[in-house]
């Protein structure tokens, strides 16, 4: 957190670092090819580093989940938000629609909805499915209203893991549930965030439907999924509503995109 006059600033990203947790088989590396890359040159003797980058650039860490990211298969095909499909724009060097650089500057309200201290608890338990109930509650004691266009973020406690025990992170974790998301959706909010790696319930509710919620969510309702945030500060400062800021990279074609989103307070 950043104080500037009359406002705070809230980091909400995690750092890109190696041994952060990583689902599947994704990976991350960052290099510094030569020490250093550039040598000296010229009379001033100048010298320059630069990094090099490898890993599924818009899936690892806080990662913000585009609308190209998550499909469903139906017949011979797959399908995506509006009704898109795979076989008509994605390729091997990007989608030539949903891509993420299509998305634009985010620049709006921030509600945080902190149902870990609604269970009275630093951290719901992995496997545990948050109810519309419980999402209400918790905006009930923030005493605020969801309003259309805002960017929802759920605190449950889970990113205390992060870079602690990564294995019990990247097991499973606390979420929303189907009839959560179905709530969420129907506030009309353009975006969901969480301190957790999905941002819904893992194991899901259904043991034959993994990941229902990004399918409703991105497929069906084009509401954007921003994951592995820290929430920590923000949570225990008791600041539910706020500025949300964040810019996801042009990145023609990908399908998500890292950042570090910010609050303002």
């Amino acid at each position: 957190m950043v104080a500037f006059g009359v406002g705070r600033v809230y980091s909400l990203g995690r750092v890109y670092e190696h041994g952060m947790p990583l689902p599947g088989k994704r990976h991350f590396s960052l290099t510094i090819p030569g020490s250093p890359t550039y040598p000296p040159s010229g009379k001033n003797q100048g010298v320059a580093f630069d990094e090099m980058f490898s890993g599924e650039i818009g899936q690892v860490g806080t990662q913000f989940d585009g609308l190209g990211h998550v499909g469903v298969r139906i017949g011979n095909d797959d399908y995506f938000y509006n009704g898109f499909k795979r076989s008509e724009f994605s390729t091997a060097y990007g989608h030539t629609r949903l891509g993420v650089e299509n998305v634009g500057p985010i620049f709006t309200r921030g509600i945080l909805l902190d149902v870990a201290s609604h269970r009275k608890t630093s951290r719901l338990p992995a496997g545990y499915a948050i109810s519309p109930d419980e999402l209400e509650a918790s905006l009930d004691a923030a005493k605020l209203k969801i309003r259309p266009g805002d960017a929802v973020f759920i605190h449950t406690g889970h990113g205390a893991l992060w870079m602690k025990d990564n294995d019990a992170y990247g097991a499973g974790e606390p979420g929303i549930g189907m009839a959560a998301a179905r709530w969420l959706t129907e506030k009309k909010i353009v975006l969901v965030g969480a301190d957790s790696w999905a941002i819904e319930v893992v194991p899901p509710e259904d043991p034959e439907r993994p990941f229902p919620v990004h399918q409703w969510n991105l497929v069906r309702n084009g509401v954007y999924h921003l994951e592995n945030l820290d929430l920590s500060e923000i949570a225990a400062d008791k600041v539910y509503e706020f500025a949300f800021v964040f810019c996801p990279l042009r990145l023609k074609g990908a399908t998500g995109s890292p950042g570090n989103p910010i609050a303002v307070k």
